[in-house]
């Protein structure tokens, strides 16, 4: 017992120690990083609870100069105390750099991918068009070409209709003088007249802002990143925002496609974060830079989720409290098709889109909803994915794009 006694102030004065150096060293692990609160994490299909909004918020977004969502007032930094950036830059020194190709190359593949797919739609045309007799049936065949290659019923019809017209005036019906008036044609109705260029320049003294949307399972994150190769290229100085909060690893992923063309990435390391943050914290980060471009990736949501959707438009007008949006770009799989016009008619309705980004637009695609989606909705295809290389993305070129088709 005497033992024991003896013993115990020595124990209290051991545990004692313990729990001070046990403070001491999360009070260092915690104040390596600036903490930020944001909302918490949420399944994708939910929709988001937003936080009691700070005073003199309008329509439940932050009065100006109090930040966003649940972001605090940056606070005033210590005299000679370092600046502490939400840039990514850990990623930057894991990943080595590469050039990227340049765009006249991109080109030149496009053409020799889409080739590929000529044998139902160019060369049946052809085939069908060159025929010594041209009877209903074969205009039925025609038209059941161009409904099959996903251009669509009106722009089917019209296109039947003028080429009727056209057979008739031309008498003769060589193989030459065909692949010249079907090539006219299919160039009107891609519609090489509309505005394809990529709004990219700085204005005002603050960024181009690219704004990046669609459903899951599009490749948004992928065409973010090559995208951001394609400028690069341009020698443009680029800021890429993650604000694709939702999908596991998605701001990962996005910070090494910047690095790999040393690109840095403003993201929040908190899943669930609230995306509009993210994008305006890269919108500041890029207008306090001065870069020429900063392009915000958004997660994927299905266009018939009305709460997602209006928080898409949400991340837009929090984004325009500090600089315009020159592009809404929408991606869509060219692969499904018809279905893409559904897809493309919801988020135009949110966002304003200003340009169609066609993936996976090769051998595999129906290239003929180029054309049904510009007739539909007026807005044109400026960029085609052609494949899985970083570099597969490119300009579209409407003659090009034809000249494939029909070679």
């Amino acid at each position: 017992m005497t033992d024991l006694s003896a013993l115990l102030p020595i124990i209290i004065i051991v545990g004692i120690v313990v729990l001070i150096v046990a403070g001491i060293v999360i009070g260092l692990v915690s104040g390596r990083r600036k903490k930020i609160t944001y909302t918490g994490p949420r399944d994708a299909n939910d929709q988001t609870v937003a936080p009691a909004p700070p005073r003199g918020a309008v329509d439940g977004e932050p009065a100006p100069g109090a930040g966003v969502g649940t972001l605090p007032a940056p606070a005033e930094p210590e005299a000679g105390a370092p600046e502490e950036d939400v840039l990514d830059e850990a990623v930057a020194e894991r990943v080595p750099t590469e050039t990227p190709a340049p765009v006249a190359g991109r080109l030149q593949r496009l053409r020799e991918r889409l080739v590929k797919s000529n044998s139902l739609f160019g060369k049946g045309l052809l085939a069908l068009l060159s025929s010594d007799t041209i009877d209903e049936n074969v205009w039925d065949e025609v038209e059941e070409t161009l409904l099959l290659a996903d251009i669509g019923t009106e722009p089917s019809l019209e296109l039947v209709g003028t080429l009727r017209d056209r057979v008739k005036v031309m008498g003769t019906r060589s193989p030459e003088d065909v692949k010249t008036m079907l090539r006219e044609e299919l160039v009107k109705l891609v519609d090489p007249g509309m505005d394809r260029e990529l709004r990219i320049s700085r204005v005002d003294g603050k960024p181009a802002v690219v704004l990046v949307v669609g459903v899951n399972g599009v490749g948004k994150t992928t065409t973010v990143g090559k995208l951001a190769r394609v400028l690069v290229a341009e020698d443009k100085d680029v800021l890429l925002g993650a604000a694709d909060t939702f999908r596991a690893a998605a701001a990962q992923q996005l910070a090494t496609w910047g690095a790999r063309v040393g690109v840095p990435t403003v993201k929040s390391d908190v899943d669930g974060a609230d995306p509009a943050s993210v994008a305006f914290e890269a919108v500041k980060a890029g207008i306090e830079q001065e870069v020429d471009v900063v392009m915000i990736d958004t997660a994927g949501r299905l266009q018939n989720k009305v709460g997602l959707m209006d928080e898409l438009g949400k991340v837009k007008r929090v984004i325009e409290k500090q600089a315009e949006v020159d592009e809404v770009l929408l991606v869509l799989d060219a692969t499904t098709g018809q279905n893409g016009l559904t897809q493309a008619k919801v988020f135009g309705e949110v966002v304003d889109i200003t340009g169609i980004v066609l993936t996976k637009l090769d051998g595999t695609a129906k290239g003929g909803i180029v054309v049904a989606i510009q007739k539909q909705l007026g807005v044109p295809v400026k960029l085609v994915g052609l494949g899985e290389g970083p570099d597969d993305l490119a300009p579209f070129d409407p003659e090009a794009f034809v000249d494939a088709i029909l070679a």
